[in-house]
């Protein structure tokens, strides 16, 4: 084990050096980051090695490293879109909406309940029924159709009982309800509600005993919970009685209590006339919301344009002229490759047509517009096809200049793009609505085709397009698509990952990603496995933050291909909450308390080690610089968490990848002032988990691992003298060259200055 070497014999088990040479640097680490010879492991015999060659799992891993590679650039692009507001193309009318209060599991601030309550009309008779039940059991399930009001209306329930103040909790919609039935953790007086709950990974997990006695100890600590479900959990015998049909309010109802509560001017009485009938058509209670606050800052004309929705009505007026297949298939195909080059997107198109030509001369099945679809090819290069988008496409598409990523204005490409965001999604369900086996089969080919062969940029926008197309076939995406890709080659695996990340931007579906993210490690096979740690980074990490880390921690225990995912996807995870101060501490409280909890030299401790010293060397996604002295900078708070950490892997066989990490993070640190008071606390955290004899070792070692030139930088030392300073009455000292043995460290790329080359 890394771990075995004597705690309060610390950092004094390595060979003496003249601490007068220079720090010269030891071969390299593994790239996949396990320990070398010296470093807790033995070396494998290398004429073995060279004679047996490489072997298929290091191939295995070194294809999963790409598939890593790939996320961590489409992060970088579209980090917005993964930690930014949920489902704003899906908003009403396009206005960008916070999400839902409880979508993600944690706390649900009184603040964040009355914002979304603020609009709240109470359904009748549900909300009356659901009440009632609440008050008997304890316990209710609303159920219904996505959108309408289920979610404000779990808040107004237990804010009905408990009061407007009342302690609210969102729990984890997967697998939570097992959980909590055997859990003798619930809070008195607490509400609790799970949203969008999609059953358990085990399908024995809950029965109705447990059900009922979970009712029971809610009932005894005067404590309730609501879930939100779709109509099948009124099959699920445990929780069929404790069951009520969810419908939306009113809308007249909902858009004049709106009215009251927004300032808006006096309406004529035709134009009045003409809201009210287009209110009365809306379904979703968030439209009708939308449309008054759209009244009330812009006036009648802009909430009746936002109530008409000519972007939809213009994507189904396309539909309703029935394209032949000529002008179809781009459609189709540019709902799944929006944005990417022009010339790569017609490559891809003509790649669809001849998918459906194919399909259709197989003879499996009739196909509508058979001539059509064989005139697809013939003829082609006289179309002026490029041209023809502003005929087939009216106000619907655009071209757009892009350059590509990481390329100067210089060598922008130009793209089709739709006039507006939501357009791609109105396009994919008239797709699905209307459209049966003869078009889909073949597009599931192509899109199969291109998440296996495309380049990163389009098999992202299939990723995004699949997503989209979940939200109307969801079971058809999972079965035809996910599953397939999730355990094929690298590349199908980046794209179902994403997909999953992508399908987060919708409230609904996001507890769904989860589940099938789960499932996928539960016993479906290697690949699969990894597949999940990639989907876990992301939207979908960041959501169900405890949800992930607990089952990444639990794939680091798995074989070494797997826990290697695990460990990149934990530290991935850690590189795209850099800007989200509270959601970096959390995950570094988490692997600091892992660490606490494991035993000195066992099996879970190596883990955790091996865990420590890649959050510790990780660079930040989007530069070279280390994340440790961006997370200081941005989150002082996390210097006790990192100091933790430090002195956890300074015991260990890490030991000179740690001061190599901590020679860097000062080195980068060195000309900011604002964080000396979270160096500070690095030190003081690093000092009270060591003892005197580590400590003053480690003084020693990074003095000598300074003088090296990739870290003798002007202000470097001043730092560490921060660090090591005047804590506890221990001042900075450079130590004899008895004092202690010195460690050789590697100096890092990622450290600026230094030697001239």
């Amino acid at each position: 084990m890394v771990d075995q070497p004597d705690p309060e014999d610390g950092l004094a088990a390595l060979p003496v050096l003249d601490p007068d040479e220079d720090a010269v640097p030891p071969v390299s680490d593994d790239p996949d980051g396990a320990p070398q010879a010296g470093e807790g492991t033995v070396a494998p015999d290398a004429g073995a090695g060279a004679a047996s060659g490489p072997s298929p799992e290091r191939d295995e891993r070194e294809e999963d490293g790409r598939g890593y590679d790939d996320l961590r650039r489409v992060h970088q692009l579209v980090n917005n879109n993964f930690y930014g507001v949920v489902d704003a193309s899906g908003g009403a009318f396009g206005f960008g909406a916070v999400s839902s209060p409880g979508l993600a599991p944690g706390t649900i601030e009184p603040e964040a309940a009355e914002r979304s309550l603020r609009f709240y009309v109470s359904p009748q008779p549900c909300f009356g029924e659901a009440l009632g039940k609440l008050r008997e059991n304890s316990l209710v399930v609303l159920t219904g159709q996505d959108h309408c009001g289920r979610g404000a209306g779990s808040l107004a329930l237990l804010r009905e009982i408990l009061g407007v103040e009342a302690g609210l909790r969102s729990l984890s919609p997967a697998n939570a309800l097992a959980e909590l039935a055997a859990s003798r953790d619930l809070k008195p007086g607490q509400g609790y509600v799970i949203l969008d709950y999609v059953g358990e990974l085990n399908v024995e997990a809950v029965q109705t005993y447990a059900i009922g006695r979970l009712s029971e100890e809610l009932r005894r600590k005067g404590s309730y919970l609501v879930i939100t479900a779709s109509g099948s959990t009124r099959r699920r015998l445990a929780l069929r009685d404790h069951c009520v049909a969810w419908d939306a309010p009113d809308p007249m109802e909902l858009f004049e209590h709106c009215r009251k509560v927004l300032v808006h001017a006096a309406l004529a009485p035709d134009t009045e006339q003409q809201l009210r009938e287009r209110v009365g058509e809306q379904r979703r209670p968030a439209d009708v919301v939308a449309a008054a606050m759209v009244l009330s800052r812009e006036g009648a004309e802009r909430a009746l344009d936002a109530l008409r929705d000519r972007c939809r009505e213009l994507v189904q007026e396309l539909f309703r002229k029935q394209p032949s297949a000529d002008d179809l298939i781009p459609i189709a195909a540019l709902a799944f490759l929006e944005g990417i080059p022009e010339r790569t997107f017609e490559r891809e198109c003509a790649a669809l047509a001849a998918h459906v030509r194919d399909w259709e001369q197989s003879g499996e099945m009739p196909v509508a517009e058979s001539d059509g679809a064989r005139a697809v090819l013939q003829g082609a290069v006289v179309k002026q096809s490029r041209a023809r988008w502003k005929e087939r496409a009216v106000g619907l598409v655009t071209t757009d200049h892009r350059p590509a990523p990481g390329r100067n204005a210089g060598r922008s490409e130009r793209r089709l793009v739709f006039t507006e965001p939501r357009v791609r999604e109105f396009v994919i369900a008239e797709l699905h609505d209307l459209y049966g086996y003869e078009l889909w089969y073949p597009l599931r080919q192509w899109l199969g085709e291109l998440a296996l062969l495309g380049d990163l940029d389009t098999r992202t926008e299939v990723a995004r397009g699949v997503a989209l197309l979940a939200r109307h076939a969801l079971v058809e995406v999972d079965e035809h698509m996910l599953k397939a890709w999730s355990g094929g080659l690298t590349s199908q695996r980046v794209t179902a990952a994403l997909t999953l990340q992508f399908m987060c931007e919708a409230e609904h579906l996001a507890p769904q990603a989860l589940t099938i993210a789960l499932g996928w490690t539960d016993n479906s096979g290697p690949g699969r496995a990894v597949t999940a740690a990639m989907a876990l980074t992301g939207r979908l990490g960041s959501l169900y933050r405890l949800d992930a880390l607990n089952r990444l921690w639990f794939l680091t225990q798995r074989g070494e291909r797997i826990a290697l995912s695990a460990h990149r996807s934990l530290v991935l995870l850690l590189q795209t909450a850099e800007q989200d101060a509270e959601r970096a501490l959390f995950i570094l409280r988490y692997v600091r308390t892992v660490m606490a909890k494991v035993a000195p030299g066992s099996r879970e401790r190596s883990i955790g080690l091996r865990t420590a010293v890649q959050i510790l060397e990780a660079a930040r996604l989007d530069t070279p610089e280390a994340l440790a002295a961006a997370l200081l900078r941005a989150a002082p708070d996390s210097a006790r968490h990192l100091g933790s950490l430090w002195a956890d892997v300074l015991h260990s066989g890490y030991r000179s990848r740690a001061v190599s990490a901590l020679c860097r993070t000062l080195v980068q640190l060195r000309e900011d002032p604002s964080v000396t008071s979270a160096v500070r606390e690095l030190g003081e955290a690093m000092r009270n988990a060591m003892s005197a004899r580590q400590w003053a070792a480690l003084c020693h070692h990074l003095s000598i691992a300074l003088k090296h030139p990739d870290y003798a930088i002007p202000g470097t030392r001043q730092l560490a003298r921060v660090l090591l300073g005047s804590l506890r009455g221990r001042p900075w000292a450079d130590s004899s060259p008895s004092s202690a043995p010195l460690i050789p460290t590697a100096p890092s790329t990622f450290a600026q200055g230094g030697r001239s080359k």
